[in-house]
């Protein structure tokens, strides 16, 4: 009997040193990455997996394996099941690479700490350039983007009253999931348009005697016309003291909007040719924006500098020449565009 007692004491103290030994070793696998055991430029490297909807973890863990994010599948399925990572995975796309533990592993996939993608949309920009750069950053194909811009259904949902969003697609950098709906992708864009063209900017601009859309059809052509950003409101009050005199605008950048697939040489014909946007013949402003301002430009529009100003010409170095009368301006033209 005392062999027997003395047989299960040693069978329980095997066990527990065998347990304590595996949940050693677990712990240490959880805990440690990979990169004792790879060279240095692949533990480094990042690999973009996706995780879809509805995937179960044999499938997630199957896909980890192959990217060569998992050497030891056995071991990862016991740390998961055991922290109960396993039911926790969400789908989307995840940076991962061997420099990550285990348990960091699982952790982002349970917490859903998808890798975001992102893109900037520089001032001025138009919608077919902001659809090329958000696709290129992975997220939609740019011909659907170009047409959800003019989507009547879509505008509708964002209480939009032009044809298009052109104007109202704010410059900024954004951070999206890689399965973003384009959908959410503008409304997020034009939330921020709203968000800077704030309440007492709209009252501003009825005090103008203009409507908010004409204010972004204004900013828009102030933009594309500087090329240094402290003339702003001084191109802003030329464009308005024309306004004023029923003048026209004359802006080189709205003739090019109106013209399809313009090869980079604006010529007279261009200038003498009638469509909605040439503001060398038509009078006031085009219907609708010609970009997507920004801040400062919609701030110029809305508070253009105090001046007698017609007239600007480029200098040629990204600043203008300013003019009170047609005669001045022929002479800067003369002098920055026809010498030499």
């Amino acid at each position: 009997m005392r062999y027997i007692f003395a047989l299960i004491g040693i069978f329980f103290f095997l066990l527990c040193i065998g347990g304590t030994y595996l949940y050693s070793d677990l712990h240490h696998y959880a805990q440690t990455p990979r990169t004792a055991q790879t060279p240095r430029t692949e533990r480094q490297a990042e690999k973009i997996v996706e995780i879809r909807p509805g995937q179960g973890f044999s499938s997630v863990l199957a896909l980890l394996q192959k990217q060569g994010i998992v050497k030891d599948p056995l071991r990862f399925r016991i740390v998961a099941r055991l922290k109960g990572y396993d039911r926790q995975i969400k789908a989307g796309e995840y940076r991962l690479s061997l420099s990550m533990s285990p348990l960091t592993i699982l952790k982002k996939l349970s917490e859903g700490k998808v890798y975001l993608r992102k893109f900037t949309i520089p001032e001025g920009y138009t919608i077919p350039q902001i659809a090329k750069v958000i696709s290129d950053a992975g997220l939609g194909k740019r011909e659907e983007l170009m047409a959800l811009a003019s989507q009547k259904d879509f505008l509708k949902e964002l209480n939009m009253q032009a044809d298009t969003l052109e104007g109202y697609l704010f410059p900024d950098t954004y951070f999206f999931p890689g399965n973003t709906p384009g959908k959410e992708i503008f409304r997020t864009m034009f939330r921020r348009f709203r968000s800077v063209f704030r309440p007492e900017w709209e009252k501003r601009a009825k005090e103008l005697g203009f409507t908010v859309h004409e204010i972004v059809t204004l900013a828009a052509i102030i933009e594309k016309e500087s090329g240094n950003a402290k003339e702003r409101p001084l191109i802003a009050s030329v464009f308005h003291n024309r306004l004023k005199r029923k003048m026209r605008l004359q802006s080189d950048p709205t003739v090019i909007y109106g013209i399809a697939d313009f090869d980079g040489n604006l010529t007279r014909k261009h200038l003498n040719t009638h469509t909605p946007y040439n503001t060398y013949r038509i009078s006031g402003l085009p219907p609708g924006p010609i970009a997507c301002p920004g801040e400062d430009s919609l701030k110029a529009a809305l508070w253009p500098a105090e001046s007698r100003y017609l007239y600007f010409v480029s200098k040629g170095d990204g600043s203008h020449e300013f003019t009170t009368n047609l005669k001045d301006h022929n002479r800067a033209v003369r002098k920055y565009q026809l010498s030499g």
